[in-house]
């Protein structure tokens, strides 16, 4: 998913894409560094999936869909664990 891309433009789009996740999601606020570690953790789990599904993550915009896709799908599985 991030390959060739180097680390600050990961961070920033893991930032974008955490932040709109969070925005999303509701009952589930992370700040400003939580929004960065789940936009990157959502991209690597959206590119994973978008791969599974043969769909391609090229350009900047499938990047970050993809990468928003994963990211709520991260604070999904976060707020199901919390309210335990």
């Amino acid at each position: 998913m991030f390959e060739g891309m180097n680390w600050l433009w990961v961070i920033v789009v893991g930032g974008v894409a955490g932040w709109l996740a969070d925005m999303l999601v509701p009952g589930v606020k992370v700040g400003i560094l939580g929004a960065i570690i789940v936009g990157i953790l959502g991209g690597f789990l959206g590119g994973w999936l978008f791969g599974l599904l043969g769909l391609a993550t090229t350009g900047i915009i499938g990047i970050l869909i993809a990468a928003v896709i994963g990211a709520i799908i991260v604070l999904l599985i976060y707020r199901a664990i919390a309210k335990r």
